[in-house]
């Protein structure tokens, strides 16, 4: 599965690749679900640095782990998107939902 994720207690990084279509999506969503239950993650960051491809399975995964990050009054980041998978996320309205970061902020600029 193209997912790193890293864990520090209230704050879970995954680390997405390559496409997201629906068959990723589900192994993702599934990966990160694990991490945000049972703890009291505050903070989900998702990168997408190493992601060549997304479809609407990607605007799904994002939205789904957006629900679960709030249901524990968390915050989504999402940093280092392309420029084209930035503006499918845009025109999704995901910028209504989380924090977009072009590139990736330092750590102490993250909540």
């Amino acid at each position: 599965m193209p997912l790193q994720i890293q864990s520090d207690g209230q704050t879970v990084t995954a680390y997405l690749a390559g496409e997201i279509d629906h068959h990723e999506a589900v192994s993702m969503r599934q990966a990160i679900d694990a991490q945000l239950m049972g703890g009291d993650v505050k903070l989900l960051v998702m990168d997408f640095t190493d992601v060549t491809f997304m479809d609407s399975s990607g605007i799904g995964l994002v939205m789904g782990r957006y629900r679960q990050i709030r249901y524990n009054e968390g915050e989504l980041h999402i940093v280092n998107p392309s420029p084209h998978i930035y503006k499918v996320m845009r025109i999704a309205g995901l910028e209504r939902l989380a924090v977009i970061h072009k590139t990736t902020p330092a750590r102490r600029e993250l909540p």
